[in-house]
């Protein structure tokens, strides 16, 4: 079946000509937002935990890649793969830790490439610097936390980072040739469709490479749980949501990569919606939303936003 939206899979297949497949690494980081330096209480949706790869024991950086790999060549039949930095924030320490870290994982002999998660406030001209050099070695993306393109649903949802924040960071790093994807979450309390679009325009005014979408989910352990449990939190639908991420893809630029159409969490966390436990039903639904509109990524796209 032809996808009518621009894959990351397909883009990876077609740049590398084989399978390859992320491996998260848990690089030992925390975050700002829960240190003390932004806040303790987090991202008001983010439960860590929930992120850990089911191959992870605790081992270092490259014990961690070997299990995972392991894992990960046995289920997808894989032939190379990206060091994903996924766990809280991954540019989060010094400079010479984050070199080493990042290092360590480029000279793993199964690594193609890189992948790293953080907050756009946590990020500098030196850091970018040292990402641009090892994208000069070896593949490589920076994944940056935007969620939404609406200060005040940011400062509902505990994100201490301004959208202006994350401008500054995406500029920064594609200044220096650094491939950026967007994390955009959908359903957040208190948007509605036009949030949606604004934040996609936003991406794609700035050019942004890659977009990652993810359904709002209440995890158990979040400020979110208290709310969803008091009956003030709605969630979307499945068909609701595959809807609002169409017209996210109608409003894109063709050329954006589509990281991942929803997120998937444990079902030991996850309270609701209960459908994101399963990525390919969501896959499918958004499919066939693109089906029955006939309609695909871009065709409502204007660069002038």
């Amino acid at each position: 079946m032809i996808k009518p939206y621009n894959k990351l899979s397909d883009y990876i297949k077609e740049r590398f000509g084989c399978r390859v497949f992320k491996v998260t690494v848990d690089g030992g980081f925390t975050c700002p937002n829960k240190d003390g330096t932004k806040s303790y209480g987090g991202c008001a949706y983010c439960a860590s935990p929930a992120l850990l790869p089911k191959a992870y024991d605790g081992a270092d950086v490259t014990g961690q890649l070997d299990a995972g790999i392991r894992y990960v060549r046995g289920r997808h039949k894989a032939d190379k793969f990206i060091a994903y930095f996924q766990i809280n924030t991954n540019t989060y320490a010094s400079l010479p830790q984050l070199c080493d870290l990042y290092a360590t994982a480029l000279n793993h002999p199964n690594v193609a490439g890189l992948a790293i998660s953080t907050r756009p406030d946590a990020v500098d001209d030196d850091i970018l610097e040292m990402l641009r050099r090892f994208k000069d070695e070896k593949f490589l993306w920076l994944e940056l936390g935007l969620q939404s393109a609406n200060d005040k649903t940011l400062a509902r949802i505990n994100r201490r980072h301004t959208v202006a924040d994350f401008e500054r960071a995406c500029e920064a790093a594609m200044s220096k040739g650094i491939d950026v994807c967007a994390h955009v979450i959908i359903g957040l309390p208190g948007e509605d469709r036009q949030d949606y679009l604004a934040t996609m325009r936003l991406l794609g005014r700035l050019g942004v490479w890659g977009v990652k979408f993810h359904q709002l989910q209440v995890l158990r352990g979040t400020a979110l749980e208290q709310e969803y449990n008091k009956g003030r939190l709605p969630v979307l639908g499945l068909e609701e949501y595959a809807g609002f991420v169409v017209d996210c893809l109608e409003n894109a630029p063709e050329s954006m990569v589509v990281h991942r159409l929803a997120g998937d969490s444990p079902l030991d966390f996850l309270l609701a919606p209960k459908w994101g436990a399963n990525k390919f039903i969501v896959a499918d639904t958004v499919i066939k939303t693109f089906q029955q509109r006939d309609t695909a990524q871009g065709a409502r796209f204007n660069k002038a936003g």
